[in-house]
């Protein structure tokens, strides 16, 4: 009597496979979302036995254009790990920033990390992004189209990412601000725009 054939163990029948496809599809979907940029790298030396042992450092941000952004920092003995350990640890510290119709800051920031200091401004429509290196990586990742800001301390990569962030956590937007005084947003936001006519009427 014939044999009925049956399906390879190790063939494409077996239910969940598709699944795990699917799946793999997701996270492909989700790392595409994402843009980084290599800051700043940095060759550093270990003193051992047998004379000096080289490494590389990596400093990366990680956004989405939409209003999250984060940065990380790898060390390996060649510029791609290291690059890839930056990129994964951005990637696991990222916060979101609310942004102004989507392109700027809702009101002005400072931050300091160490000896970095940095101010961040909003800007009116096309304006740019008016930023050094490290700063402009940030502001470009994270989705900001119009921003002034300016570095007044080191001039540290870390340093300034790091203030940078400390800024940035501290921004509220108007809901926010509304919830805490229990009042409309409308409110909020009508005074703001009050106090921007009355400021272009004295420069007038």
């Amino acid at each position: 009597m014939a044999r009925t054939p049956t399906a390879s163990p190790k063939g494409g029948d077996r239910p969940g496979k598709g699944r795990r496809d699917r799946g793999g599809d997701r996270d492909a979907e989700r790392e595409d979302e994402f843009q980084d940029k290599l800051v700043h790298i940095n060759r550093v030396a270990k003193v051992v036995k047998g004379g000096r042992r080289f490494a590389f450092a990596a400093l990366v941000v990680v956004g989405d254009a939409k209003g999250r952004v984060g940065f990380g920092s790898g060390k390996a003995r060649e510029v791609p790990e290291a690059i890839r350990k930056a990129t994964e640890q951005a990637k696991r510290t990222m916060i979101r920033v609310p942004l102004r119709e989507g392109r700027t800051l809702h009101h002005d920031l400072y931050g300091r990390f160490g000896a970095g200091k940095v101010i961040l401004r909003s800007a009116p429509p096309g304006t740019g992004i008016i930023a050094g290196g490290p700063m402009r990586a940030v502001f470009e990742t994270m989705g900001v189209q119009d921003i002034v800001s300016k570095s007044v301390g080191s001039n540290n990569p870390h340093n300034m990412i790091k203030a940078t962030f400390e800024a940035l956590k501290s921004m509220e937007s108007p809901r926010s601000i509304a919830a805490k005084r229990g009042k409309k947003v409308g409110d909020i936001v009508g005074r703001r725009e009050d106090a921007a006519r009355e400021d272009a009427a004295k420069e007038a």
